[in-house]
Order: C-alpha cells, then structure tokens, then sequence
C-alpha cells in the first residue's frame, strides 16, 4: 500500500519504535544540520570553538527543563554540523498539556500525527523550532537536516558507553578519517 501523500509528495514512515511511545525513557539522540554543514562552529587544536548559532544552541540545550519539565540533558556535545544528546523523559511529572497544530493549512491525518506525538518528539522538535527562529531572526542562513536520530537506551552499560563517546566526539573528530559520519559501536 503506497504511503499517504502530503502536500502532493510522499511521507516517509516512522523510524521510530512502534512499540514505544516516547513518553517516557532515556534516549542517545542525534540531530544533523542540512547537508551536514558546519553551522555550529568549528574544531581548532582539538577544541569545538562555537558559532553564533552553536552559542545560542548551547544555551537552548542548557534551559530544556524550563520548557519542558519533563525532560533533562545530562550529556552532550555540540560538533561543527551535528549535536549528540543523552535525553530523559520522566513519564510522571510532566505538564499534562496536548501536543497541538493548527488545522487551518494542515490535513486531518497531520493532526492525528502530532496529537501522537511522543515527549521525545516534543522536546528535540521544540530545540529545533528555538534554533531555527533564532536564526531566521538574526539573519543567518540555517538549516537543519529533516527528523533526528534516536536510540532508546536499554541499560546502566549502554548509558556508560554513550556517555563516553559523547565525552570523546571532539578529540576524535580530527583523527577520524571520516569525520563526518561519527559512529558509536553498542553492542545490542
């Protein structure tokens, strides 16, 4: 059966876990800017140096928890075109508000979308939606790569191995033949 067209072009479907509802859980995540360019700033002598944008990205990942209460970034490292995050949704106390887009130049089946949407979703959409306006405002040319990168984390060993690599991503970068295609080896 064909995908459901938006807008006259395809959807892609969900890689997310059908199975979870990204409400509740702790997540490595991973967001791209557009063709992977390098927006954030730069790696000079091993040290990430921010842009502008890197800045204010820092600042956003920093308050996450003011805006949504029921998430916390306790690690992550912003690169010169991608950031890389350890997410925490609490399942409990959270503001019991539903997510909500307007309809007015939205179809029926893009409502039910976002009024399913998971915290997860919520929170990294928000961070994204915070960068771009921000950018826009300050006329920056800006673009973040479509969807994000998510791993539900399953235990206390994953967690350390993700931590560890977020810790490392900078000294690696430049020794990495491939820098731009970052990669964390878990064993599943």
């Amino acid at each position: 059966m064909p995908a459901e067209k938006f807008r006259n072009l395809y959807r892609i479907g969900s890689k997310r876990a059908s199975w979870h509802d990204y409400n509740g859980g702790e997540y490595f995540v991973t967001i791209c800017t557009n063709e992977r360019q390098h927006y954030f700033g730069e790696i000079i002598n091993g040290e990430m140096q921010l842009s502008m944008i890197g800045k204010y990205i820092d600042e956003c990942i920093q308050k996450i928890s003011e805006h949504n209460q029921y998430a916390q970034i306790p690690e992550y490292v912003i690169m010169p075109d991608h950031i890389h995050l350890i997410v925490i949704i609490s399942g409990n106390d959270c503001r019991n508000v539903p997510w909500r887009v307007s309809t007015e130049n939205k179809n029926e089946s893009m409502q039910k979308i976002a009024n399913h949407q998971g915290r997860l979703s919520t929170t990294i959409g928000g961070l994204k939606q915070s960068v771009t306006r921000f950018a826009r405002k300050n006329d920056m040319t800006f673009e973040w790569q479509p969807r994000f990168y998510d791993r539900i984390i399953r235990d206390q060993n994953e967690m350390n191995q993700i931590a560890e690599y977020i810790e490392n991503n900078v000294a690696r970068w430049e020794s990495d033949n491939d820098s731009s295609q970052s990669k964390i080896n878990l064993k599943s």
